[in-house]
């Protein structure tokens, strides 16, 4: 027997040994069966003092099976034994191992050679985080997981749909071989690098964005800001078609522009000064300034019919009004666009122009200055290098696009796919990620058949992009944040990857199921987990800074209890290593 029961406190079982510690090998940590009459407890030994042993009670044997959480404590008869590693298989272990069943993810540092595994739906339906810092495995650690997954012997994981936004472009070197190994499994890779020619640059089709896409895209600050960008978004579908029919559009808004200010009681130098700045911006062949006017016996310039004479009064009232009024049309219907057509960056440019004065902008500075904004961040996009990701040449539809991204000319199923974002600064990058975040989920809500086709949406460095920012109080939600508490339904799952947890939204983290912690030194974030992650315990958070490289505690509902693991080394590795400095300072004499 290892001991007698000599005292109970909360969750703990104060047992002094019956054993020689300096005859044996250490024993914290290790699983102890507490046996009393027929139940069966499980407690793991927490601390050592003299021949004092501090056992956690972690769960119960039911039925010859492990069942998480204790009921009730062993009375102070109860025997007391190490449970043989055999046996610990019964709970750390993979039982009746089922490639199908199970996926494999590394050895117990305390048990030797004991694999320890976890079960592939409970982990891959729901939302997991994975945490550490740098240096500290995660990287490796991610790729050794999606590696064991890809390459298991007797099954293949064909219809897995595994999208990695790669903040670093560290994992293409860990997944691009894949189909060598297993030739049913493609990995495919975009990146942002615009000089890359090898592999293809991220596509962006613009026709396919919500008003909430552009908001994000050109920063939007309020909610004021979105009915600007909803006129402009409906004014493409006229930009964007027949010609003579943006024409007509153009000088209808125009028109229309110019009879609110006619019509607005101001000042005739204040019309005459506002129809000028109107037409100086906005006017076209058939309307602006130098439009000949023709009355019986003489023409003259629509500028010249703005004169004010001497009472003050501009005499050509009725017939600048009569004339303006000539180019109102009433068959042209604006809807927004439904993905059917395509159109580029400058098309929604010039929308923006006109949706200014169909809003009556130029009559309200608050207006203008919000829809400023917006333009002089569109132009910067537009001349900026990031244009060539909405530069498409072909149009598709949205379905069309995410098929696209899935397969490999369009016929060969791709299971991994990475997304390079590593050139482009964090707030574009955090833009690029919510789009295709967002396309994607709304593609699985749209599928006949709800949860048909898993998708996995893995961010490394999510803290850079899955924050508590503005986008709740500007467009009404935060996709990610959506995606955590809806996702599930249709099966789309986030994986979190990041080294600053703290810096993570808390509704996205809180719907997170599964947790690989590796080591985690910043007070801060060892808080903030102790705060937001479920379950976690004192114990655990003592252990996350003394962790090895490559070793992490495991939890959640994928694992029958918090669980030591050391993972084996990705083959091959992902471009995660330090730099070598000393190889690069010194030559030899």
């Amino acid at each position: 027997m290892l001991g007698n029961i000599i005292g109970l406190e909360d969750n703990v079982v104060i047992l002094k040994l019956n054993i020689n510690l300096d005859e044996v090998q250490s024993i914290i940590n290790l699983y102890v069966l507490f046996e009393d009459n027929e139940r069966k407890i499980i407690g793991e030994v927490e601390n050592i003092k003299k021949d004092i042993a501090m056992v956690n009670l972690v769960g119960e044997m039911i039925n010859d099976k492990f069942v998480f959480g204790v009921s009730n404590k062993p009375s102070f008869s109860a025997t007391s034994k190490l449970i043989s590693k055999d046996k610990v298989n019964t709970i750390l272990g993979m039982t009746d191992y089922n490639e199908k069943k199970y996926l494999y993810i590394g050895k117990s540092p305390i048990y030797e050679d004991l694999k320890i595994g976890v079960n592939i739906n409970e982990f891959f339906s729901n939302h997991f985080a994975i945490f550490g810092s740098t240096g500290s495995g995660k990287s490796c650690s991610v790729a050794r997981i999606f590696q064991n997954l890809f390459e298991k012997e007797n099954s293949i994981p064909y219809r897995a749909s595994i999208l990695i936004f790669d903040a670093y472009g560290e994992y293409h070197n860990a997944f691009k071989d894949l189909n060598k190994k297993v030739p049913e499994i493609n990995f495919k890779a975009y990146t942002t690098n615009v000089k890359e020619e090898s592999i293809p640059n991220i596509k962006i089709p613009l026709w396919l964005l919500s008003v909430d896409d552009i908001a994000l895209l050109l920063e939007a600050e309020s909610k004021s800001q979105l009915p600007i960008i909803e006129k402009a978004m409906k004014l493409v579908t006229i930009f964007a078609k027949n010609e003579e029919l943006v024409l007509k559009s153009k000088n209808d808004i125009i028109a229309r522009a110019i009879l609110d200010i006619l019509s607005s009681g101001k000042t005739p130098a204040g019309i005459r000064d506002q129809i000028f700045s109107v037409l100086s911006h906005f006017n076209t062949k058939d309307l602006n300034l130098e439009t000949p006017i023709y009355q019986p016996g003489y023409t003259r310039p629509l500028k010249q019919c703005l004169l004010i004479d001497s009472t003050g009064k501009i005499r050509e009232m009725e017939l600048l009004t009569t004339f303006i009024s000539g180019f109102l049309v009433d068959d042209v219907e604006l809807s927004m666009p439904d993905g059917s057509f395509k159109y580029t960056l400058k098309d929604l440019y010039d929308a923006f122009e006109f949706a200014l004065i169909s809003e009556g902008v130029l009559s309200s500075d608050k207006i203008f200055d919000d829809y400023n904004v917006l333009k002089v961040r569109l132009r910067a996009l537009m001349n900026s290098d990031y244009a060539k990701y909405f530069d498409v040449d072909n149009f598709c539809s949205k379905d069309e696009f995410i098929k696209e991204i899935l397969t490999i000319d369009n016929s060969r199923k791709a299971q991994i796919i990475n997304f390079n974002i590593n050139y482009v600064d964090d707030r574009f990058a955090k833009t690029v990620t919510k789009i295709y975040s967002r396309l994607f989920f709304e593609y699985a809500k749209g599928l006949n058949k709800r949860g048909s086709i898993p998708i996995h949406i893995v961010l490394e460095e999510a803290h850079r992009y899955v924050q508590n920012d503005t986008d709740v109080n500007v467009i009404g939600y935060n996709i990610f944040d959506r995606i955590t508490k809806e996702g599930r339904k249709y099966a789309v799952m986030l994986g979190l990857i990041s080294q600053r947890p703290s810096e993570l939204s808390t509704t996205a983290l809180s719907q997170c199921s599964n947790f690989l912690i590796f080591k985690m030194l910043h007070p801060t974030d060892v808080e903030y987990i102790r705060q937001m992650v479920p379950n976690i315990t004192n114990e655990i958070l003592k252990k996350i800074k003394l962790l090895q490289p490559g070793t992490c505690i495991a939890f959640g509902s994928g694992f029958k209890l918090p669980s030591l693991i050391r993972l084996d080394m990705p083959d091959p590795s992902p471009s995660s290593n330090s730099c070598d400095i000393s190889n690069i300072w010194f030559i030899d004499k």
